[in-house]
């Protein structure tokens, strides 16, 4: 019977502080290799992060059928895809142009008449995209 294969974990369960890898070990031969060796930003991701991400590549980013594909609506999409780029640390905002902007409030204006937001984190929100745009 194989053993099984569980998906590498890359916080500590205890304090919550990023893990390291220290070994690896191939299957097939049994090679073991050990040292300090990193998770890229990736392997870090929690496994629906991961699944949301197959998705995106699976649909050639094409938001649409993403939509199909994970059941979801557009802007439930934009916002996971947010969560990705936050979780990958690339949320430092940029200059919008108008139109980017445009999009984006509507986007949250979106996510708050649907109820995946509140008015004050609406508020905060679109107070940062007038910060960021300035």
């Amino acid at each position: 019977m194989p053993t099984p294969q569980y998906p590498v974990r890359s916080d500590c369960p205890t304090c919550g502080d990023p893990l390291h890898v220290t070994r690896l070990e191939c299957e097939s031969c049994g090679t073991v290799i050990e040292g300090s060796f990193f998770l890229n930003a990736l392997s870090r991701l929690p496994a629906d992060s991961l699944n949301f991400l197959e998705s995106f590549i699976r649909n050639k980013g094409v938001i649409k059928d993403m939509e199909v594909d994970l059941g979801i609506s557009y802007p439930t999409v934009k916002a996971r895809l947010d969560d990705v780029v936050n979780q990958l640390g690339f949320s430092e905002r940029r200059k919008l142009r108008p139109s980017q902007e445009r999009e984006e409030r509507r986007t949250i204006l979106e996510r708050l008449s649907n109820g995946t937001i509140t008015a004050e984190t609406a508020a905060q929100l679109l107070a940062g995209l007038s910060e960021g745009g300035e």
